[in-house]
């Protein structure tokens, strides 16, 4: 039987590149976009998003108690506290999609419930202050201020219901997973893990702030302006904490921590990232799915057309900010505010690279369930947002 299946393979295999489209324009321009979109990705986000997240997740694996982590985010935590805090995460954050999901492992793994976890995985990505600033200036204050009330009440609202959706399922981890509820026993004082923590932070939050525009010449401007001091500075800060306060085995035990994150999760997000530039490509340019059928069908504030803007969002990977030039285009092509808003509520916070690395760390059945709850989510608000600006 097994050497029926090696042939059925290896007869598909023959048969797909022996009617290989190549002459056909839309498909090698669409592996020409596959190419660019991963391209581009490695020269923007690897080095400067997600090795620093890589590093931070390692951090957290290491060096944070799982006493901590059950403290604030486990299954007995202050539900108020422990929601609070994550729903709110993006405002420090303010990363993308893929960036955040290193973060969401290394608490999730430490023992986080999945509640809270969830509601920090939506966040981390979805409450971008920057990018709901330019939503507002660009895309009107309606837009705007929609998306920055949705985004918050989002996080709660999906986390919760993964928590009540899974809730046997999270008693049953939560007593056999082994994960350490006895006191809090630190290696070094908490002002140093703290000091150690925020270094990483500072270096992957400046080093990625996004060029103002052109006629924007307050705070934002000003830090872009210094952006590069501040994470060097960061930097320096990082490693001479490491020289002073770690000691040789906590450094190989947390680049250890790191470069298991990394095998984990880069080798998905890379094939994700071709996936979703050969289907749709990149910003302004046009994968094997034609652009004006998405316009199309997202006209109007029918329950289809809010459907179908929340599915596209949710497979389409957006990078931070990239969503607001994207969404101008579409309304000028006469996408309606309703589809738009949940574009901004599905989008940001999925992509089709993240639900592979998803669906490896949390299993198959709670990744559908959380796409599937963002993507109605989006829907329902995107319906009552148009009826309310019509």
């Amino acid at each position: 039987m097994k050497e029926w299946k090696k042939f059925l393979y290896v007869l598909a295999a023959f048969l797909a590149c022996f009617y290989l489209p190549v002459e056909n324009l839309r498909f090698t321009n669409a592996i020409f976009e596959a190419l660019a979109l991963v391209k581009w990705y490695a020269r923007e986000h690897v080095l400067l998003c997600l090795v620093p997240a890589f590093f931070i997740a390692g951090a957290i694996s290491v060096f944070v108690s799982q006493a901590s982590v059950m403290k604030y985010f486990g299954a007995k935590a202050n539900k108020f506290l422990s929601y609070s805090v994550a729903s709110v995460s993006g405002t420090i954050l303010a990363v993308c999609s893929c960036t955040v999901l290193p973060l969401f492992s290394g608490i999730y793994k430490r023992g986080a419930g999945l509640g809270p976890a969830v509601a920090f995985l939506y966040s981390g990505p979805a409450i971008n202050v920057l990018a709901i600033i330019l939503t507002a200036r660009i895309l009107g204050w309606q837009l705007g201020l929609a998306r920055a009330v949705g985004a918050v009440a989002f996080s709660v609202i999906i986390g919760l219901l993964m928590h009540l959706i899974f809730l046997k399922e999270e008693r049953s981890r939560q007593t056999n997973g082994n994960f350490n509820v006895g006191e809090i026993s630190e290696t070094r004082p908490l002002w140093q893990t703290i000091l150690y923590f925020a270094s990483m932070i500072l270096f992957l939050v400046f080093a990625n702030w996004g060029k103002p525009l052109e006629n924007d010449h307050g705070a934002w401007s000003l830090i872009y302006q210094y952006k590069w001091w501040i994470s060097g500075f960061s930097l320096i800060s990082l490693a001479g904490m490491l020289f002073k306060w770690f000691k040789k085995d906590e450094l190989k035990e947390w680049t250890g921590a790191t470069w298991v994150f990394a095998l984990q999760i880069l080798p998905l997000l890379l094939g994700g990232v071709l996936v979703s530039g050969f289907l749709l490509g990149r910003v302004g340019h046009e994968g094997i799915i034609p652009s004006k059928f998405v316009v199309m069908l997202v006209g109007g504030n029918s329950l289809w057309a809010n459907f179908f803007s929340s599915i596209v969002a949710a497979f389409m990977y957006f990078a931070t900010l990239t969503e607001v030039p994207i969404l101008q285009g579409l309304i000028g092509s006469g996408m309606g505010k309703g589809p738009a808003l949940a574009l901004l509520l599905a989008g940001p916070a999925l992509s089709l690279p993240s639900m592979l690395v998803l669906r490896s760390v949390m299993g198959t059945k709670k990744t559908i369930v959380y796409v599937c709850l963002v993507v109605v989510m989006a829907t329902i608000s995107g319906m009552i947002f148009g009826f309310i600006v019509e």
